[in-house]
């Protein structure tokens, strides 16, 4: 344990600082602005097959979770892998000053919580870079190469005085360790990794490309603390994807339905479209939900979505939520048609109408922040194509 010493401000006694927790055993630490829990799972599952492991349960990355894990973390534990959320500048930095960890892994810097820097992305990044000038100074940072300011946390004003290893991911991008030869089937994804000289298979079962990141995310660190490829594949194989993220539901007549209703923001947005034309069949259909916590970049965001959406094979758009007016008037806009385009201000009448869209042959996605509690329309999806084609004759 590391503590520091006490003050005194105008005669009363002043409560110590928080002491650091330094464990003599890895601590990886995952942030990002998309997949924390799914990079954390898969890194946990591959290292809980050979170690006895810690691990931060399910999404909870608050500051009062990490204070939570001081007391859990036991010496028979032989590696923690915790998640570090944010809103706000500060938040890493009081992970670390809590639990320091030795290995941190920035996912990508994206546009979640961008509403609380002004709307701007490099606010994100300075906050997120927190983790690499407050993790262990000789530790180990793994980037993402295809984010654009992924790429730049290796340069001064992010490292501090971090004067570690920097091992790197990527698809476009050179990187340590890269995917190349990327299949999509029905179930899931192959891809080949290629690092340090050597070309790797491995098979991937969930949706989204994007999901490769993660994996290459939990073979980089599994591989740093010694982990023979084989096991690494066996953990990847095997893997299940965590509930309400493209959580995919195959119901009567062919219609099915992609739950991603944790969490929304724009980049998250767009990959879920791509999901939904990737496995969709028949007619496609997205249901996009308000993206909350955007502050000056909430128009500005929701209209890339909806240009996004006018590209790709996408029949119908039903959007819902004040902000979410932005992402129908923009696909309208980039040439999608207005007469296939439906904005609802309740969930009561958009369920009315998907009522009416349900069919033989139909994909839908359902997509929106959290709070918006989107799953009820997955639920309702579900029970409704259940009701229409299961009924008794």
């Amino acid at each position: 344990m590391r503590g520091t010493g006490k003050g005194k401000v105008k005669g009363k006694a002043k409560a110590p600082p928080a002491k650091t927790l330094i464990l003599q055993k890895p601590v990886i630490a995952v942030t990002g602005s998309a997949g924390k829990t799914t990079t954390k799972e898969m890194i946990a599952d591959i290292l809980s097959r050979r170690w006895n492991i810690y691990k931060s349960m399910y999404n909870r990355n608050f500051l009062g979770n990490t204070r939570a894990h001081i007391k859990r973390i036991k010496s028979e534990h032989k590696v923690a892998v915790l998640e570090f959320g944010m809103t706000n500048s500060g938040h890493i930095k009081k992970h670390c000053q809590m639990i320091q960890p030795s290995m941190s892994v920035i996912t990508n810097i994206g546009t979640a919580h961008i509403g609380n820097f002004g709307g701007l992305i490099n606010g994100v990044a300075m906050a997120k870079s927190e983790l690499i000038r407050h993790m262990k100074p000789t530790g180990t940072v793994f980037l993402n190469m295809d984010c654009e300011y992924s790429r730049k946390l290796t340069e001064k004003p992010y490292v501090g005085a971090f004067a570690g290893a920097f091992v790197t991911v990527g698809i476009e991008s050179e990187a340590d360790y890269r995917a190349e030869d990327i299949v999509v089937d029905e179930k899931g994804i192959h891809f080949t990794c290629v690092f340090a000289g050597e070309r790797e298979a491995f098979y991937l079962p969930m949706l989204g490309e994007h999901n490769i990141y993660n994996a290459l995310f939990a073979i980089a660190v599994s591989r740093a603390l010694g982990f023979p490829i084989g096991v690494v594949r066996d953990g990847l194989r095997s893997f299940q994807a965590q509930r309400k993220r493209l959580t995919r539901y195959r119901l009567a007549n062919n219609v099915q339905v992609l739950d991603d209703t944790y969490s929304s923001n724009p980049d998250a947005a767009k990959a879920a479209i791509d999901v939904l034309c990737q496995v969709g069949s028949g007619t496609k259909v997205a249901v996009l939900a308000s993206m909350l916590e955007m502050g000056n970049y909430e128009v500005v965001g929701h209209e890339d979505v909806g240009r996004y959406l006018s590209e790709k094979d996408v029949d119908y758009l039903y959007t819902i939520g004040k902000s979410a007016r932005h992402i129908a008037r923009a696909a309208i806009r980039s040439g999608f048609p207005s007469n296939r385009v439906i904005h609802c201000q309740t969930k009561a009448r958009l369920h009315r109408l998907l009522a009416k869209r349900i069919g033989p042959d139909t994909s839908f996605l359902v997509k929106g922040s959290h709070r918006l509690k989107m799953g009820e329309t997955v639920l309702f999806l579900c029970k409704e194509t259940v009701r229409q084609y299961q009924q008794p004759k």
